[in-house]
């Protein structure tokens, strides 16, 4: 008998050894890969250590193209195993160097889902990412929730309808509605994720018994939208809003503010400006269309006074103790304007005219303003007039009112600086807080200030951490060897991160300043309140009963 030697080019050897250890391999990684089995459909997501990591869940569908400007779609049960290892599509937004997602699609209704390995019954932080009701989507980096995970957490961050698709309102939308509303769509799909939350997290090992609502800028807004929203109350237990903007919502259509149009009309101009007439004409276009062209445009999203889902001014809600009765953790920057300088009106000339504007603006206030907000630093007086007017204030007045209907309610302030920030003057500028809370300093985006990776930045992140995380556990916020954060109560106190975490009375942003503001100009009547303060601020009437 014989025998003939066997040989295979070194290449296909080594294609072929590979299939081999990949063949060999796959059973072992399936095997390995959590699967659950929630109400909505199995999902197999992916085990990262300690963590149970399941992405790109689909909690709604979307209407699109000749259904889009409706409500959220409830997706029946899906039937196999769902593959849950990528994140899903970013909802449509315009493009930008600053954030670059792998795809963008109307159909964009996803979550992620960060659990410990081991949870059951743990608490839910549900976060709303920012980026002014335009841009953003939960599965940016620095979002990640495993550090949360660590800390017996489990974490859902959401996508929600940005822009014209989230927000328009139109009366020819309102019309095909059984309410003849229009708008808050992006609203909804909260609503939506949180009923998905309270369906199917238990599966996950979550209690839909204590869920955290989270977010940042407009994710605080909507914070802000959700506890006054009667269709999303009892589907969460506290709220955490960091750098939230109490400013007057636009009514449906009404035409009570003269400086602030109503949503329909709004969306009649923005439509009028895409060269389109009705909503037909608006859905023949692609989202692409849409998206681009609005840009060009000033339009600004907001959710609107529809009478259903936003019922009221969100001020009055709150004013009435009407809003969700659910613990608070709130808070500001020290530099929340230092990267938003083009909130800023124009500087004048020199402190004359500065002090002569504000005096013929701020009338019998003027003297406490220039007090505070002083000529001679009118740069870094500009700077805070803003914060303080919107961010501060916001802040102060959410943990107020909360207080008022005897929920423990926490007020902080993030006054933290490093080398790369305070160099380029962003000390403690807008969002900086976020990868402190969250345990990412080390996932910032490539346009961010880089935090050093030192001991104080990591002891800092650990307690800002620590204290989010037990919060959204029981309602009390506390980092072991850190500064006891009591409720902000009658000394008004607060917790303020700087280098470390040390508590205060007394937060710096004037507050009693900008609450008679607000309470004057809705005495007033017809005057919106939103980034038209200070030199731009319309003049203020004489002063009012119970505003000072």
């Amino acid at each position: 008998m014989s025998t003939r030697r066997f040989a295979l080019p070194i290449g296909k050897f080594i294609a072929l050894l590979v299939a081999i250890v990949v063949a060999l391999a796959a059973p072992a990684v399936a095997q390995d890969a959590p699967v659950v089995d929630a109400p909505t459909g199995r999902v197999r997501g992916v085990a990262d250590g300690k963590t149970r990591v399941f992405r790109g869940i689909p909690y709604a569908r979307a209407p699109v193209g000749d259904l889009r400007w409706r409500p959220p779609v409830v997706l029946p049960r899906w039937p196999d195993v769902r593959e849950a290892a990528q994140f899903g599509a970013a909802c449509m937004q315009p493009a930008s160097p600053f954030a670059q997602y792998a795809a963008m699609s109307e159909d964009c209704l996803f979550l992620n889902v960060t659990a410990p390995a081991q949870a059951h019954k743990a608490p839910v932080l549900l976060w709303i990412h920012g980026g002014s009701l335009v841009n953003g989507a939960g599965s940016e980096a620095i979002y990640d929730g495993a550090r949360f995970a660590g800390q017996g957490i489990v974490v859902v961050s959401i996508n929600y309808r940005l822009g014209p698709l989230g927000w328009l309102a139109h009366p020819g939308l309102s019309a095909e509605s059984p309410d003849n509303i229009s708008g808050n769509y992006g609203l909804m799909d909260q609503i939506q994720a949180l009923r998905w939350v309270h369906r199917n997290i238990d599966a996950f090992g979550g209690d839909p018994d204590n869920v955290t609502i989270a977010g940042e800028s407009a994710g605080a807004l909507s914070v802000l939208y959700l506890m006054a929203a009667p269709e999303a109350r009892g589907l969460f237990h506290r709220a955490i809003a960091q750098s939230a903007y109490l400013i007057t919502v636009p009514e449906l259509r009404s035409g009570t503010y003269r400086d602030w149009p109503d949503a329909e009309s709004t969306g009649v101009s923005l439509a009028h400006a895409l060269g389109a007439r009705n909503p037909a004409a608006l859905r023949a276009m692609s989202a692409e269309a849409i998206i681009e062209g609005t840009a060009r445009t000033a339009y600004f999203p907001l959710g609107n006074i529809d009478g259903h889902t936003l019922p009221h001014q969100l001020i009055d809600v709150f004013d009435r103790g009407e809003q969700a009765p659910v613990p608070i953790l709130a808070g500001f920057n020290e530099g929340e304007i230092r990267s938003l300088r083009f909130l800023l009106p124009p500087a004048p000339a020199d402190a004359e005219t500065y002090t002569r504007e504000i005096r013929a603006r701020y009338g019998d206030l003027a003297d406490a303003f220039l007090n505070r907000y002083p000529p001679e630093t009118m740069g870094e007086s500009m700077l805070e007039t803003t914060r303080d007017a919107m961010y501060g204030w916001t802040a102060e007045r959410m943990v107020a009112s909360q207080t008022a209907i005897g929920e423990p309610s926490f007020l902080y302030y993030f006054d933290h600086g490093y080398p790369a920030a305070d160099d380029g003057g962003f000390r403690a500028f807008h969002a900086s807080e976020i990868p402190f809370v969250f345990g990412t300093t080390g996932s910032t985006p490539a346009y961010w200030p880089a935090v050093p990776d030192t001991a104080s930045e990591r002891h800092l992140s650990d307690a800002m951490l620590s204290y989010w995380a037990t919060f959204a556990h029981d309602g009390t916020p506390h980092a072991r060897g850190e500064a006891v954060w009591p409720p902000y109560g009658p000394d008004r106190a607060y917790m303020a991160f700087e280098e470390v975490p040390r508590l205060h009375n007394g937060p710096p942003n004037r507050f009693a300043l900008h609450e008679a503001v607000v309470c004057r100009r809705r005495g007033q009547g017809g005057v919106a309140w939103h980034w038209n303060v200070g030199l731009i601020s319309p003049p203020l009437p004489r002063r009012s009963a119970g505003c000072d």
